[in-house]
């Protein structure tokens, strides 16, 4: 996991054909913005060196904070550091606590159909159309037919999952029994429960992880974790976990400013930067970020590790308060 202070680009023009390009790198630092520059200078010369030697390389790297960063550091502001745990500010303003090595899980529970049923549904109805058409023998029926069915997949692919929620008892449920029967499987593992605004989140207690080891990709597949947040476990080899509301769940619609809020700003937009955050901050006061639920498993072993970033975690999600949850 790496999540620099400092960021530097540094740029080169290079003749490409009959045209001059531009290409760019990004240099980063902890310890200066000197240091960052000449990081992005050294990242230049070996990107050249390589493109020289006949390699295809893009010209430029996406300036972008945390998703879909594959192959860069954690480009956010960074408030604060307990040892290997990092506090950042992220995209839209929320406080982010990242770790190279204790596993945070979160399951959003499914308020709807995905993609892939509502895909499944439609496709079944279009081919039943087609059915029709051919059996009546009019392609005006068969039209007809697959018309209202690419008008109805989506409703029908509703209803099927509210059936889905009443027989199953709903999306809580279902999280709770896929958590019970991994721990069913590994019963030697320590998770501590929370509630979220939109579901689940769990805290691996009993021992240390690397977010490329299997067990974690086992653990996430098991437990129905969101696939771009396993991705990007892997990609920056740290966990994540927001540990502040979302701020439009505590009223604030304005973006963060300047948007896109990709860090660093320009200094000449700091002071706007710094008016959101305030206030942003003020209205957070009032409420949690998660609640802590139950300690399950192989609750008397823990790790040295994950107990120092639980209670950090737990003391800026205000965990352990009864205010509501964003």
């Amino acid at each position: 996991m790496i999540v620099p202070s400092y960021w530097a680009e540094a740029r080169q023009q290079q003749r490409s054909g009959n045209r001059e390009v531009t290409l760019r790198r990004y240099g980063w630092s902890d310890s200066s913005q000197e240091a960052a520059q000449a990081h992005a200078e050294e990242r230049l010369r070996q990107a050249c060196a390589r493109i020289a030697a006949g390699e295809s390389l893009p010209r430029r790297e996406p300036k972008v904070s945390y998703n879909g960063a594959d192959g860069l550091p954690i480009r956010e502001e960074v408030l604060s550091r307990h040892g290997d745990t990092v506090v950042t500010r992220n995209l839209y303003g929320a406080r982010c606590l990242n770790t190279p090595d204790v596993l945070f899980a979160d399951i959003d529970f499914d308020t709807g159909p995905g993609l892939r049923t509502i895909g499944a549904v439609t496709g079944v109805l279009l081919l039943l159309a087609l059915l029709l058409g051919w059996a009546t023998g009019s392609a005006g029926y068969g039209l007809l037919a697959a018309l209202l069915a690419l008008l109805g997949g989506y409703a029908l692919a509703r209803q099927l999952h509210r059936l889905r929620d009443r027989l199953g008892g709903g999306p809580e449920p279902r999280a709770r029994r896929r958590i019970d029967a991994f721990l069913q499987r590994h019963p030697d593992w320590h998770l501590r429960l929370y509630r979220t605004p939109a579901g689940l989140r769990l805290l691996a207690m009993h021992r240390a992880f690397d977010a490329r080891e299997p067990a974690v990709a086992e653990c996430f597949a098991a437990l129905g974790v969101d696939a771009l947040y396993a991705r990007m476990c892997v990609n920056q080899r740290c966990f994540r976990a927001r540990v502040s509301p979302k701020p439009w769940r505590v009223g604030i619609a304005a973006h963060l400013r300047p948007r896109p809020g990709v860090w660093p700003v320009n200094p000449e937009r700091l002071p706007e930067r710094e008016r959101w955050v305030q206030q942003y901050e003020q209205r957070a006061q009032g409420y949690a970020a998660c609640r802590f639920v139950e300690a399950l498993g192989q609750t008397r072993v823990s790790c040295m590790q994950a107990l120092a970033v639980q209670r950090l975690h737990d003391e800026w999600c205000r965990a352990q308060r009864e205010l509501p949850l964003a």
